[in-house]
Order: structure tokens, then C-alpha cells, then sequence
């Protein structure tokens, strides 16, 4: 699947104007992130479980 079939979203914290954040796409296998500010680079993808254990990180959690 290419970047540009992806449906990418933004963090509702990322402010009214939503130009200083990442997009984050999920697919089945990985979650993909990009920076919103230059969609033209390239994204990178971290697997679900890699994901989740940042997104507990990030959080937290562990």
C-alpha cells in the first residue's frame, strides 16, 4: 500500500491551524507516521505492538 492510499489523521491536540504535528496512518500490520508539515518525506511504520509499547511509554504507563 502506498503512503498516498493511506488515510492519515492528526492528534485533536494538534491545535487549530494543525500544521506542527505528526499523521499517523493504521493499517492491519503497522502504524505509519509522517511529519504534517512536509508530507512529501518519507513516512516511517512501526509494527502494533511496537506501537502500542511507545504509545504506554509515552503515556506513562510502563
Amino acid at each position: 500500500m502506498s503512503t498516498t492510499e493511506l488515510a492519515w489523521f492528526k492528534s485533536s491536540y494538534s491545535g487549530s491551524q494543525g500544521d506542527s504535528c505528526v499523521e499517523v496512518a493504521v493499517t492491519e500490520q503497522a502504524v505509519h507516521v509522517r511529519d504534517s508539515k512536509d508530507v512529501t518525506r518519507p513516512d516511517f511504520a512501526v509494527g502494533r505492538d511496537g506501537w502500542e509499547r511507545f504509545v504506554r511509554y509515552a503515556g506513562g504507563e510502563l
